[in-house]
């Protein structure tokens, strides 16, 4: 996967563009003045590997309680913004390591230029987000409709706004919940600017639609070397956009975390209970975060053979089954003992992995 270049920008100490990992964020879905339950919905997500998290700043109250969940949480905070130059300039100053705001919407020029002037002393970036369902009229009506070429000239009217008071500091997302216009769309901007990108499909909705849309447009923007940090949007636990995230990473060769579970579809051959022994295995190794391929195959006849490129693996069969390693047989074990024998000889191998 041949990435394109972008410049390299920091939301506090994580690396965005360049040469950069393809990071992972996602958003918190508590109210953000709840800073009890925002703390403990950012630490859900750093432990599942979120290594940016974005709230939301709907007023004076929110962006107050900033510092406070900052000083509990160990990964950069972005503060949400619609609108409002006063709740960027007081999230900047309890600690966020960056903004999402288009300077557009946000008034008089002097407005702009002070919450600018803020990020520039603060080292703070800037994320434009453009959304299809929220641009300017005079673009809607020159387009006709919420075109991935209307979305991008709403990029580059904001870009303009920040470049003029010289701030290249800059992040940019283009997201529309129809996947093949927000592809189209990054595609656009990508020809014409080198700021680095997040990317993600908006409003894509719940699992299962959710996973797919989010798994299709992200997947083909990152196999065309465009996406520089990505959020999954589901209308689901946050923690769930950060696996998801990962899977997707994972399955287009950007990214190695944590345990991929290869497990066969069974078919009549099959004589064990798959899905529970993959649930059981999922469960055991999920606090891995080194990279590891695990298999739970259904036939001893073929399971090692098609699964060898698995670190380790089982296949079941009828009474008793096979534990494997890199398509080499270790032992035999009764089917009752084949998960607690996989999990057993993980952990005594973990460390040479």
């Amino acid at each position: 996967m041949n990435r394109r270049k972008t410049r390299k920008i920091y939301v506090g100490n994580v690396p965005i563009g360049g040469d950069a990992p393809i990071s992972v964020q996602s958003m918190t879905k508590t109210d953000t003045r709840d800073t009890k339950k925002t703390i403990l919905q950012i630490k859900q997500l750093q432990k599942a590997g979120a290594e940016i998290v974005r709230v939301a700043v709907p007023d004076m109250e929110a962006a107050k309680a900033i510092g406070k969940i900052k000083k509990s949480v160990k990964i950069p905070i972005i503060a949400d913004i619609h609108f409002n130059y006063k709740l960027a300039l007081e999230s900047i100053r309890q600690g966020v390591s960056g903004l999402r705001i288009n300077p557009g919407n946000i008034g008089a020029q002097w407005k702009i230029k002070e919450v600018v002037n803020a990020a520039k002393e603060n080292k703070i970036p800037i994320r434009i987000g453009v959304n299809a369902g929220s641009l300017p009229k005079d673009i809607l009506q020159k387009y006709g409709h919420s075109s991935p070429e209307a979305m991008v000239e709403a990029a580059s009217r904001h870009i303009d706004i920040l470049e003029e008071l010289d701030f290249s500091y800059i992040k940019v997302s283009l997201k529309a919940s129809d996947v093949l216009k927000t592809i189209e769309a990054y595609r656009v901007f990508s020809e014409k600017y080198d700021y680095p990108l997040h990317v993600g499909i908006t409003e894509a909705g719940p699992p299962p639609e959710g996973i797919v849309k989010g798994a299709i447009g992200i997947g083909i923007l990152l196999l065309e070397g465009i996406g520089d940090t990505v959020r999954v949007s589901l209308t689901d636990s946050p923690v769930r956009e950060v696996e998801i995230a990962y899977e997707i990473l994972r399955t287009v060769g950007a990214r190695k975390f944590g345990v991929e579970i290869i497990s066969c579809p069974t078919c009549g051959r099959c004589e064990v209970n798959i899905k529970r022994m993959v649930t059981q295995v999922r469960k055991s190794l999920k606090n891995i975060k080194s990279p590891l391929k695990v298999a739970v195959m259904g036939c001893c006849v073929n399971g090692p053979g098609e699964a060898k490129e698995a670190d380790f693996g089982i296949a079941g069969g009828k009474g008793q089954g096979i534990v494997f390693a890199k398509g080499e047989v270790i032992k035999t074990v009764k089917e009752s003992e084949l998960v607690f024998s996989l999990i057993e000889e993980i952990r005594k191998n973990l460390n040479n992995l």
